[in-house]
């Protein structure tokens, strides 16, 4: 290395007066960092000459020359002041090593840009020439510069980076640019952890990199890892605070459709991304206690698998689907391979899930023309026809006001079927009449009054008079429909395009809307557009993929279910998922016509019903309308079935699990009504909205929660916790554009508590519990929400470009156990819109493949985030496509 005008330490290798030499030179050195010191006012007096300022405007603590100058001259190695491109690792090991020798030369040369390679070898021979070059002519000038100027520069002017240049390569895209780090001005508060001359780092490691103070973790230590993207300036709620300089954040720039109501961008970001303390067993179940160290083990397999997801960034290859559905495929649902070969359809075999044996990993194509779906509430009324191009279904229902045709939108009057003139005019009609009709039943009460006053003595007559009153009496304690107070739940079964449960939410009702996918062509597409929950099923040969009694009430418009056949099996199993004292709301032709077949048709129902103990409330007919609805009342005990003098239908064997509903076949039989007051389905639920947050009176402090605490404190844990992070960070940390969103998918629910977060919001959420998991989904009903069982390893019973966001909370860490993760993420891609946001919460490992697999879909990656091994990803799905196919033979009609 080149020395300049100080080659005279040349001498030091060749003759006796190497000690004196070296004292002169240490003697010289000092007095001009001394007078360098004293005439440089701008410097701050506790600052190494080996640290460059921009530390301290990057929040990297430094260390202060008093400190170092405690030390004897002959104790100062020269790693103890070595820049940023020192390594924590070596520190350590070699200051008791060269104390005795090289201390003293060491000390005022400092910097050289080989010193972590050739420090144990070359340090008598080079470190004493290095030491005089830098000191008085590089230090003296740079620093006064830099703290005026608020520049970032390193020793050789060029911009400084906090990230070592040819180590950490694992790290990859975690970088921080020095704008990134710095707050708007460039500097650090002083209360936000600046530079103190007592930092607390010890005297014998004052490095100006050590392992606290690198801006930069290695993976494998529980350090927060935060990466930020290039036009992000601004730290965490603005502050640059100590205990914020080891997060990276990546956040990109956000469109004008990710900005809040006011025009500003979000970019803060939240504390509670990612919980701490109390909290932090509800964001890792299966976290471990191993103090302040991580273990070797766990450092070499973090680095593992870090490089082999680096190495598969670009490994995934996607291709476009090549099948008869085209863009509306669903996998399990078009399955014709296996449609094919049923031995029958009568029982709507073909319209009930057949999933291939492995999902695929292709992805679905856009519709031509597709656009970004219009927002809610306008939705309700129109979409656009070019993103569900079919116009099937608007001619054969166009007169019924289903759907219409309306220039470059489909439009939706309100109307269908029962409905014509208004789904609100229907639903408040449901409502009035729910128990019988109020009117009808005050108008028997005048009459008997007036029979009261005529007759004095008892008879036959007035005994029948006198049991209409007992009965009107206990008429009037039952409670009605009330929608949205005590109903709020419902099941609308052969929904249509489901304007029902649309209009339903001006009543504050939730409406779980489903339909197969039949001949009325993407019925429950044109739903789930419109913005409206639904999902393709059909009542055929299995249950439901809801539990036991937990729906308020369930409807049936104009629905075709042959419900009186083979021993009314299809009803039964309404029977078991509606509540007990819930009600049944039947507007069909059966109920107003007197055509023969719908004569025999209500007839068998009414034999029916009447085995099952169902009480018929009400028949009345709108005539606006001009339908008739029946409603009739699930018993809220066992007595009626004690006195039946014929077991038809049967009761279920007590072995029966009435929660028992994936895949399960259905069976002809009812399952007995709790009378346990402890049991679930043995009391109504609070009214909605005191509902949402209170512990359903069946969870007990003697059962264990699913993160470890009593029931009660599990469930108050896990709603306190989700509202803290959607306050905090999901509105307003991560740029999602809330009034975008509608259609609301939480991937692995619990409890709840991540829709009840959102509840005043314009957002309904799909609660999904995988079925390796804790069976929560009926507290979630009990809360005044809803949701369904499914297996992650198979494809939802959705159309394509269904929801506007995903949530997934340690989901695919525990699915890429049993199954693939590029075909759960190709399912994720199929659900989701072009421009929707997926929300994942896992561990690091989980969260580096899945950024990649996004990155390869050409995603944008809006932020990552890490704490303490757990990440946290936000990813916004683009309109690119594939240009290679692959066909799928089995889903080829």
């Amino acid at each position: 290395m080149a020395l300049g005008k100080y080659s005279r330490v040349d001498n030091r290798r060749q003759n006796s007066s190497y000690c004196s030499t070296v004292t002169i030179t240490v003697f010289v050195g000092l007095c001009l960092v001394g007078v360098w010191m004293m005439t440089s006012s701008s410097v701050v007096p506790g600052q190494s000459v080996d640290v460059p300022s921009q530390e301290n405007k990057n929040e990297v603590k430094q260390q202060v020359l008093p400190k170092q100058s405690e030390d004897s001259p002959g104790e100062l190695p020269e790693e103890a002041t070595q820049g940023e491109n020192s390594t924590p690792e070596e520190k350590p090991e070699e200051i008791p090593e060269e104390k005795p020798e090289e201390k003293p030369e060491e000390k005022p040369e400092e910097k050289p840009e080989e010193k972590p390679e050739e420090k144990p070898e070359e340090k008598p021979e080079e470190k004493p020439e290095e030491k005089p070059e830098e000191k008085p002519e590089e230090k003296p000038e740079e620093k006064p510069e830099e703290k005026s100027n608020e520049d970032t520069k390193s020793d050789d002017g060029s911009t400084t980076e906090t990230q070592n240049e040819g180590t950490n390569a694992d790290d990859g895209d975690t970088k921080i640019k020095n704008g990134e780090k710095n707050t708007e001005d460039g500097g650090t508060k002083p209360d936000d952890g600046g530079t103190k001359p007592d930092d607390g780092v010890s005297n014998a490691a004052g490095q100006g990199d050590s392992e606290e103070n690198s801006t930069e973790k290695k993976p494998g230590t529980d350090e927060t890892e935060t990466k930020l993207g290039e036009n992000t300036g601004e730290r965490e709620d603005g502050e640059t605070g100590n205990d914020k300089t080891d997060e990276k954040v990546d956040q990109k720039d956000s469109k004008e459709s990710d900005k809040s109501p006011d025009g500003q961008t979000n970019n803060q970001i939240s504390g509670e991304l990612l919980p701490s303390g109390a909290q932090s067993e509800l964001l890792n179940e299966t976290t471990t206690q191993s103090g302040s160290w991580s273990t070797q083990a766990a450092e070499s397999k973090n680095e593992k698998e870090t490089q082999k997801s680096a190495n598969q960034q670009g490994g995934y290859t996607w291709k476009l689907c090549n099948v008869t559905a085209g863009p509306d495929y669903i996998p399990c649902l078009d399955n014709w391979q296996a449609i094919k070969s049923l031995h029958s359809t009568k029982h709507y075999e073909h319209r009930e899930r057949h999933c291939p044996e492995e999902p695929p990993t292709c992805l679905v194509s856009l519709p031509e023309g597709y656009k970004r779906p219009i927002e809610w509430a306008t939705s309700r009324e129109k979409i656009w026809y070019h993103n569900v191009p079919h116009t099937k279904l608007a001619q054969i229902k166009g007169h019924q006001n289903w759907v219409k045709v309306t220039g470059e939108f489909l439009t939706f009057p309100g109307g269908g079927t029962q409905f014509k003139h208004g789904a609100l005019h229907y639903i408040d009609f449901i409502n009035e009449h729910g128990i019988g009709g109020f009117k009808m039943w005050f108008e028997k009460l005048e009459r008997l009054e007036k029979l009261f006053k005529g007759r004095r003595k008892l008879s036959l007559g007035w005994k029948k008079d006198r049991a209409a009153v007992l009965e009107l009496i206990w008429k009037l304690s039952v409670p009605d429909i009330a929608w949205g107070k005590q109903t709020r739940v419902i099941l609308d079964v052969g929904c249509g395009v489901a304007s029902f449960g649309g209009y339903l939410f001006d009543r504050d009702v939730l409406t779980m809307s489903f339909a197969p996918k039949d001949e009325h062509e993407a019925q429950v597409q044109f739903a789930l557009e419109r913005g409206i929950p639904a999902i393709s099923a059909v009542m055929g040969t299995k249950r439901l993929p809801y539990p036991g009694r937990v729906f308020d009430a369930v409807h049936c418009a104009r629905c075709r279910v042959p419900w009186h056949i083979e021993g009314g099996k299809l009803l039964l199993e309404l029977n078991r998922v509606l509540r007990p004292g819930g009600f049944f709301v039947w507007s069909a032709t059966p109920v107003y016509q007197k055509l023969a077949e719908d004569v025999e048709i209500w007839q068998a129902m009414t034999e029916l019903t009447k085995a099952m103990c169902w009480e018929l409330v009400s028949i009345n007919k709108d005539t606006i309308n001009g339908v008739g609805v029946a409603t009739y009342r699930k018993p809220s005990s066992n007595d009626c079935y004690e006195r039946r003098s014929k077991q038809e239908p049967p009761l279920c064997e007590a072995s029966d699990d009435p929660n028992g509903a994936w895949n399960v076949p259905l069976k002809a039989c009812m399952h007995k009504v709790p009378v346990d007051s402890l049991e679930r389905g043995s009391q109504w639920p609070e009214k909605w909205p005191a509902r949402l947050g209170k512990t359903p009176y069946w969870m007990l402090s003697s059962q264990v929660g699913v993160y470890g605490k009593p029931a009660p404190e599990d469930f108050t844990a896990d709603y306190e916790h989700w509202k803290r992070v959607v306050s905090n960070s999901y509105l307003n940390g991560i740029g999602i554009n809330w009034s975008s969103v509608r259609n609301t998918m939480d991937m692995r629910s619990v409890y709840g508590g991540f829709a009840a977060a959102l509840k005043d919001l314009n957002v309904w959420v799909m609660n999904v519990i995988t079925v390796d998991s804790p069976d929560t989904l009926p507290i979630i009903y009990e809360r005044g929400l809803f949701g369904i069982y499914h297996d992650w390893c198979e494809s939802f019973s959705t159309y394509p470009r269904s929801y506007d966001l995903l949530h997934a909370d340690h989901l695919f860490s525990k699915v890429k156990k049993r199954c693939s993760m590029a075909a759960v993420f190709a399912e994720v891609d199929r659900i989701l819109r072009p421009e929707g946001k997926l929300i994942v919460r896992d561990n690091v490992e989980t969260i580096n493949e899945l950024e990649n697999m996004a990155r390869s879909m050409k995603w944008e990656v809006r932020m990552t985030y890490s704490k303490d091994k757990e990440g946290l990803l936000c990813v916004q799905k683009s309109m690119w496509r594939p240009t290679e196919s692959e066909t799928l033979t089995y889903a080829i009609a």
